[in-house]
């Protein structure tokens, strides 16, 4: 398989998709299993819930673990080693406005806007890739053209 079909993933992230992966295997799954035993034990299961939601519990378990192990399988692991460009696993401090702000470029996987991880591919992330500290870009942003002058790369 070839880098393009990977799924890029810092040391962290990967670490936080394994430990999600083992919550769900390890403890998630069994317990909705336990309570669709116990339900189904209930006898007619065309006006029990409980069977029901069980059952959709589960299925929502299962679809999720089969993703994990995909991407798992998928992953290719950056490396956040000193850059004298930006790619994905380096933190970037930017200039916008009159405020200074870090970013973490991630994988899509991770991204979290709101802890400031965002994506290679989102339009930011990918304004900044391959950028060097002085460099200005430009983004075009749902409330207009932001200026980002790059300050710091680690």
């Amino acid at each position: 398989m070839n880098d393009i079909q990977k799924v890029l993933i810092t040391r962290e992230g990967l670490a936080e998709l394994r430990k999600e992966h083992e919550e769900l295997v390890q403890n998630k799954r069994p317990e909705v299993v336990e309570r669709l035993a116990e339900a189904r034990s209930q006898g007619d299961l065309t006006e029990n819930s409980e069977y029901t939601a069980a059952k959709q519990d589960l299925a929502f378990i299962d679809g999720r673990i089969a993703e994990l192990e995909q991407v798992l399988h998928e992953a290719k692991v950056v490396s956040s080693h000193p850059r004298k460009s930006i790619d994905v696993g380096c933190r970037v401090t930017l200039h916008i406005g009159k405020k200074k702000d870090t970013f973490h470029i991630v994988g899509e996987w991770e991204a979290d806007p709101i802890n400031k991880k965002i994506s290679h591919s989102s339009p930011l992330g990918k304004a900044l890739l391959g950028k060097k500290v002085g460099d200005k870009i430009e983004v075009n942003a749902p409330a207009g053209k932001i200026l980002y002058k790059i300050l710091h790369i680690e």
